[in-house]
């Protein structure tokens, strides 16, 4: 569960989140994958949640999530275009305002290692976003261990 923040070639800043995941690969990806997982795990903090996704896992697909404060009091649609599918191995996609980020599976003894990799935006400050990031990471690895 380490973070790690360098700057791209671009001369973006990356911001890297990771974690191990004790469960089968076909279990992981189906987790990380199907709407129905999704909603259920997709969230920085108890106080929001994600209400609804829907997902076009292939190249050129889309996706959509909507997350919401509990409470009520705001929400937003994050979402993007896959750039590149390797099934079980590898995710890349475009956000909606045009960042990159990129998710890699890999198998190492009994657990997957997931680390995902962002160009950061500049409305928040890096620590907020890698925290958010690394907490629905967090989540994730909370609800397949548990399921």
């Amino acid at each position: 569960m380490e973070t790690q923040q360098a700057p791209s070639a671009s001369g973006k800043v990356v911001i890297t989140v990771e974690t191990s995941v004790n469960a089968p690969l076909e279990k992981v990806w189906t987790y990380w994958n199907q709407p129905e997982h999704i909603v259920k795990w997709a969230s920085a903090s108890e106080d929001w949640h994600t209400t609804n996704a829907v997902n076009d896992l292939r190249t050129g697909g889309t996706f959509t999530s909507r997350m919401e404060a509990k409470d009520g009091s705001m929400g937003f649609d994050f979402g993007g275009v896959y750039d590149d599918v390797k099934e079980k191995q590898y995710i890349e996609y475009t956000m909606g305002d045009g960042r990159k980020v990129t998710v890699s599976f890999m198998v190492q003894d009994d657990e997957i290692k997931i680390s995902e990799s962002f160009d950061a935006e500049h409305s928040n400050p890096v620590e907020m976003q890698r925290t958010g990031w690394q907490n629905i990471m967090d989540n994730f690895k909370k609800y397949v261990e548990a399921n």
